[in-house]
């Protein structure tokens, strides 16, 4: 018969082995550095009922009080809007595009300016060929928000990671522009055949 004895110093040294690997409660085990950091601007133009050739987005669904041309009060709560909007390597609307961020936002809260995000990076250029998949929410009054890469095609597939969402500009309620900041931690690379 083995001796309790052994098994259970055994037993301790594993587990005082694994314990000593941990870092503390709130302190990072590593810095991971991205696998791949991309900056992009994509340029919002709101349908208001005036602009319908130049709009790359529209309101498709509002609450009761709301119409789908004018952004429903103050948070504009309720409003869901799909955009179809380039995107650019710098801050110029009338820069060559590179892709097009397709997808929606809801403005979903009723007393913060908030929306909640959908959207993928379509490219079609000589230098990326694929998508990137966003979602997330938005806490548009923050200077800068985050929300995950979820997923991608082509040169970026199944990349994942953070993209930063700042707002560059904006013209009222017509208008926006924002930089986008990605930095994607998991990155395949596509296989040449």
């Amino acid at each position: 018969m083995v001796s309790p004895k052994p098994i259970f110093t055994l037993f301790l040294l594993v587990l005082l082995i694994s314990g000593s690997s941990t870092a503390p409660p709130g302190k990072r085990i590593r810095d991971r550095s991205p696998c791949q950091r991309l900056v992009f601007y994509f340029h919002d133009i709101v349908y208001n009922g005036k602009n319908a050739k130049n709009a790359t987005s529209a309101i498709v669904g509002a609450p009761a009080w709301g119409n789908h041309t004018i952004l429903a009060g103050q948070s504009h709560f309720g409003d869901l809007v799909v955009f179809d909007d380039p995107i650019t390597l710098d801050d110029n609307l009338h820069s060559t595009p590179v892709g097009r961020a397709q997808g929606f936002y809801i403005y979903d809260k009723k007393d913060v300016f908030t929306a909640w995000l959908g959207f993928s990076f379509v490219f079609n250029s000589t230098e990326h060929k694929g998508s990137l998949n966003f979602a997330g929410a938005d806490p548009l009054m923050n200077k800068t928000r985050d929300v995950s890469v979820i997923g991608g095609t082509g040169d970026f597939i199944m990349s994942r990671g953070i993209a930063t969402l700042m707002t560059d500009a904006f013209e009222g309620e017509v208008y926006f522009r924002l930089r986008v900041d990605i930095r994607l931690y998991e990155c395949w690379r596509k296989r040449k055949n």
